[in-house]
């Protein structure tokens, strides 16, 4: 008798915590506000990617991979497809800027961003670039933010003349990174889209 009591006790006690757990609220990971998230990731001085861009520049146009190794203020990306057989190995920091073509001439500065804006129709914002690939504004230069509020990310942006759209993201670690981004500016689209991102 005994032992059935206390089997009658166990199936309630179960069923009572089957119920809470049923009942209980789901709980959702809140993303940091946006003024906390946007400085963490302009101070971020460490990241690589790997991803495809697409340019049109009035009829021009061509496709190509990128990787991209982010260090302190010097940024490393290796272009494959735009400037001829092989890879272009780029390496800009700050206002200096160096590039490997694939026959390989090296150029700098003046020269450089010359080769560039010819093969690619235009010249690389690439001081920029380095923050608008983790979505959050260049912090030297005034920007229009358009923010998705629930998310605490950066929808669209407008700075130094160009406008970047962010339809996608993706999550990295505990962090959501953009999967792809458009700028467009005078006639040039950019598209970028990111297979890899490690952070």
């Amino acid at each position: 008798m005994r032992s059935r009591r206390w089997r009658c006790a166990g199936a309630w006690a179960l069923a009572c915590a089957l119920t809470a757990c049923r009942t209980a609220p789901p709980s959702f990971l809140v993303p940091p506000p946006w003024e906390v998230r946007k400085p963490q990731l302009q101070a971020r001085e460490h990241f690589d990617l790997k991803g495809r861009v697409a340019v049109a520049t009035g009829r021009e146009g061509f496709n190509a991979s990128l990787r991209w190794a982010q260090t302190g203020p010097r940024s490393q990306l290796t272009l494959e497809g735009p400037l001829g057989a092989g890879a272009v190995q780029v390496s800009a920091a700050d206002h200096e800027l160096e590039i490997v073509t694939s026959r390989g001439e090296r150029l700098d500065n003046a020269a450089a961003h010359a080769e560039l804006a010819a093969r690619l129709g235009f010249d690389p914002p690439l001081p920029s670039l380095r923050y608008w690939i983790l979505g959050v504004p260049d912090p030297e230069r005034p920007a229009l933010e358009e923010l998705d509020e629930p998310q605490q990310h950066l929808l669209g942006l407008t700075q130094a003349g160009w406008h970047i759209d962010y339809p996608l993201y993706v999550a990295v670690g505990a962090e959501m990174l953009p999967a792809r981004l458009t700028l467009k500016r005078d006639g040039v689209r950019v598209r970028l889209l990111v297979d890899d991102w490690q952070p």
